[in-house]
């Protein structure tokens, strides 16, 4: 009922559109049709089973990942509410292999869309916090449609970027590069309201998430920042940790913005080919940029992420972000050359670990 007195989004744009007085208010209207598209796919996270939501599509995408039925309604829900206001030159999606093509005779505009319409839905059948992610950036050739490699930009080339999560309250927590700010719905008014004015990491943190049942592949760094954690008071860090891990991205980002934190998806060992499980373009830079901006740091593990030059729509790449602190050890811990390089020399790794055995971390 306290909503009235609060900005809206809309106002918020606004007044950083009046920053700039040569903006033309596209970006504005552009994040606008992306909240409306997050509101559109809040309601359908909520309705779950009583809409016949729940449970696999039967086809897979083209990451070769099984689709559930919410993953291709929240797609057709982002797409339908961008493709037709102007403001576009091209689309790119974790669910679709190329750009999305525009509407024909729509006209075509001066930015590009990455989203990933649906990040955790794995976690969808179990009731468990889902979310949307989106990155904007400038269109190389602006009033034409977009072709695969103008998407292939840097992160420190973002104009905004931004994520919805769908929990117990719905929120937007966007950042266009001026700090970062949060919005929660108010699902009478219809409204995302200004409820977080402004989003910062603290710089030490003592909690860590990251996924356990992949430790036999981590690479020596990423093993020994783990075991220092574990090792609690007696360790090398004197402080106990606490390890977290919820299988959604946009949840571990909320959490460490709203109280610290560091998360590691790294490179791991288990296939050369693949350097990563995270998306960069709609995954690890969207998150990185507004982690960024709310004075974290967002690392590869062993530099900044938003620095890669993408060389793929759908590339993928290891990805540790958070407490600043937390993220400059592993990135030294990465960059000694010793100790990125082999496990031989160093008995630290070869302690018994506080979670698997001797055999399994050797």
């Amino acid at each position: 009922m306290f909503s009235i007195e609060r900005q809206t989004l809309t106002e918020y744009l606004i007044e950083q559109r009046r920053t700039h007085p040569e903006a033309t208010g596209a970006l504005n209207a552009l994040i606008l049709q992306v909240a409306q598209a997050c509101k559109a796919i809040s309601r359908s996270v909520a309705h779950g089973a009583l809409a016949g939501m729940l449970g696999d599509q039967g086809s897979e995408n083209v990451q070769g990942e099984q689709q559930k039925k919410l993953d291709v309604v929240a797609d057709q829900l982002f797409q339908r509410a961008t493709h037709w206001g102007g403001g576009l030159a091209g689309m790119v999606s974790e669910e679709n292999e190329a750009p999305i093509p525009l509407p024909e005779g729509k006209m075509s505009g001066k930015y590009l869309l990455a989203f990933d319409p649906l990040d955790g839905s794995s976690n969808i059948d179990v009731n468990v916090a889902v979310g949307s992610i989106f990155s904007i950036l400038r269109a190389p050739t602006p009033h034409h449609e977009a072709v695969a490699e103008d998407f292939l930009q840097p992160g420190t080339r973002q104009v905004a970027a931004g994520y919805a999560i769908y929990g117990p309250s719905t929120m937007l927590v966007l950042t266009v590069g001026r700090g970062v700010v949060g919005f929660t719905l108010d699902p009478q008014l219809g409204d995302f309201y200004l409820t977080h004015p402004q989003l910062m990491i603290p710089a030490r943190s003592r909690e860590f998430a990251i996924n356990a049942s992949n430790a036999r592949f981590w690479e020596a760094p990423v093993r020994r920042y783990v075991n220092e954690c574990l090792a609690g008071r007696s360790g090398p860090r004197g402080e106990d940790f606490n390890m977290r891990w919820i299988a959604s991205l946009v949840a571990e980002t909320h959490r460490i913005l709203m109280r610290g934190g560091v998360f590691l998806y790294p490179r791991d060992q288990r296939d050369p080919a693949k350097p990563g499980r995270l998306r960069l373009l709609y995954e690890a830079n969207p998150v990185g940029f507004i982690v960024e901006q709310a004075g974290g740091r967002a690392s590869t593990g062993a530099r900044p992420v938003l620095a890669v030059e993408p060389e793929s729509l759908h590339q993928r790449i290891g990805f540790v972000f958070g407490s600043r602190d937390e993220v400059e050890r592993i990135e030294r811990y990465h960059n000694d050359l010793p100790m990125g390089g082999s496990d031989h020399g160093m008995p630290l790794f070869h302690e018994r670990s506080l979670f698997r055995d001797d055999a399994i971390i050797q």
